[in-house]
């Protein structure tokens, strides 16, 4: 099975081709035929050693990939009736078990991370759904913003932050968003309310808005303490790498994982349909050959794209 893999921590060129055993599913997993991966800053982060300490017994070869696209070829025992072999889907990988990533040919999966592909996508637009919207998701989550509350978003141009926009939207909030002069009708796109400048002024601009300031904040862009002037006391702040505060006046800072609901198939599968729905909106950067994984990571780390990066398995 061929696979885009490490043998050690380091920069991009420490990825390459390598034929892997063809896993098999087990009980409870479901076989995926990968067509597409697509290329997340975690991905990095493991490359780069980062998620070593949740690695303790794997051995490498270490395969990244959290996000796969393609169809089911083998169904394990005791995964009920809901998957099958044929069945075009999506799945969250969770690449720092023994099965490894989804920059695979094959990937062995727990049948809980794995839902339908949504119809009209193809395999590269939907391998960009899962982690990001379900990071968006969490944190929207945990802000708890009540109904016609409002919200702020930082690095809305990006993966996650553009899936918090729309979700945000879609849950009845008013949302404002920061935005470069380059992404601001992207944005606005997405239905922010209001678009601002990025930078270091953004907690004023919000204020501007919401003079009490927002509710809720979700940092895409880990300004971490140089945003949270614009929440109003008493607030909440999502922080996507990490960061677990303290914060003043009150505010309660989240650390998101997006692995406290990679198993959440109920809240997966609704994802799923609100791409169906045009709720989200699949952006897809660029397609590369899975060997030009290296260009892919190296891409990643320069910045400025508009959507995810996908690896070509088919």
């Amino acid at each position: 099975m061929r696979a885009m893999a490490i043998n050690a921590f380091g920069g991009p060129e420490v990825l390459e081709a390598l034929d892997l055993p063809e896993p098999q599913a087990g009980p409870g997993e479901v076989r995926i035929r990968v067509r597409a991966a697509a290329v997340n800053p975690t991905d990095v982060l493991l490359r780069t050693g980062g998620h070593a300490v949740r690695m303790v017994g794997v051995e490498p070869p270490f395969v990244p990939g959290m996000d796969a696209a393609g169809v089911i070829d083998q169904v394990g025992p005791g995964t009920g009736d809901r998957l099958a072999v044929g069945r075009r889907v999506i799945a969250m990988v969770p690449f720092t078990g023994p099965h490894g990533g989804a920059y695979a040919e094959q990937v062995v999966v727990p049948a809980a991370a794995v839902v339908a592909a949504p119809e009209g996508a193809d395999f590269a637009e939907a391998s960009t759904l899962l982690m990001n919207a379900a990071t968006a998701r969490l944190a929207l989550d945990v802000l708890a913003v009540p109904g016609e509350g409002a919200v702020a978003v930082t690095g809305a141009a990006g993966a996650v932050g553009g899936y918090a926009v729309e979700l945000a939207k879609a849950d009845g909030l008013t949302v404002i968003a920061d935005a470069s002069p380059r992404d601001t009708d992207l944005v606005r796109g997405f239905g922010a309310d209001h678009v601002v400048e990025r930078g270091r002024g953004f907690p004023a601009r919000v204020r501007e808005l919401r003079p009490e300031g927002v509710a809720g904040l979700l940092d895409g862009s880990a300004q971490t303490t140089d945003v949270t002037p614009a929440i109003a006391d008493g607030g909440a702040l999502a922080e996507l790498r990490g960061w677990p505060g303290p914060a003043e006046r009150g505010i309660r800072v989240h650390p998101v994982m997006v692995s406290d609901v990679m198993f959440d198939t109920e809240l997966l599968d609704r994802l799923r349909r609100q791409a169906e729905e045009g709720v989200l909106t699949l952006r897809v950067a660029e397609v590369l050959p899975a060997e030009e994984a290296v260009r892919a990571h190296r891409l990643l780390e320069a910045g400025g794209l508009r959507g995810r990066l996908v690896l070509d398995f088919s």
